[in-house]
């Protein structure tokens, strides 16, 4: 189907929906009108035919050195991995659930750092000074545990507040982790104020906070 679609694109030049219902249309003329015909046909030729196919889908270009050395190693990471298990289970279906979940994993791990913490020292209306954590950047399970140490427990005054307005919660593992990080003040005998949650990260932090195993 892809060798289908990437000949009829880049050699006959379709454009548009017409042209693949034409090649399916043709297709199922072949198998159905005459397949006795095309049975008929040697299997080397038909091997001949593949070969092409396959050059005529290949990217070249994405496998030249210069190529290589500009792209990002997480896309070469990507692509290497999925023409490996394709070649190697001969299946294009486990070859591209590989890549999905390869590029998943290299996804989540870059984005793990993009949740940035900073701290301040004010003093609210009766003149006590108190720690505020503004936190911005997306919350999830590859960015919490860096959310856990970037606190300062020890220093910290008896009143903690996390602004967390710049920031959205995307699953438990970030509410496990502010769970944490409350626990830990507690611990200290620091008390702990969450701030600034948007409706969807308040809606689950409410649901889960306390119902799941802290640090």
């Amino acid at each position: 189907m892809i060798g289908q679609t990437m000949i009829n694109v880049k050699v006959s030049g379709a454009r548009t929906r017409v042209s693949t219902f034409l090649a399916g249309v043709f297709l199922l003329i072949l198998v159905v009108g005459f397949g006795d015909t095309v049975g008929r046909i040697p299997m080397a030729a038909l091997v001949a035919v593949m070969i092409m196919v396959a050059v005529g889908t290949f990217d070249w270009h994405s496998v030249h050195p210069r190529t290589l050395v500009r792209m990002p190693k997480s896309e070469t990471t990507v692509m290497a991995s999925t023409v490996v298990v394709v070649v190697a289970t001969h299946n294009l279906a486990i070859g591209v659930a590989v890549g999905v979940l390869v590029a998943m994993t290299l996804f989540a791990r870059r984005v793990a750092h993009l949740a940035t913490t900073e701290r301040e020292l004010l003093e609210d209306e009766s003149g006590q000074t108190y720690a505020l954590y503004t936190v911005s950047g997306e919350l999830f399970f590859a960015s919490s545990n860096d959310l856990y140490t970037q606190f300062e427990y020890a220093e910290d005054p008896r009143r903690v507040v996390i602004d967390l307005s710049g920031s959205h919660v995307w699953d438990a593992s970030t509410v496990a982790a502010l769970d944490a990080i409350a626990n830990k003040y507690a611990h200290k005998g620091k008390s702990v104020e969450i701030h600034g949650l948007n409706d969807a990260s308040a809606a689950m932090h409410g649901r889960l906070t306390g119902q799941l195993p802290s640090h």
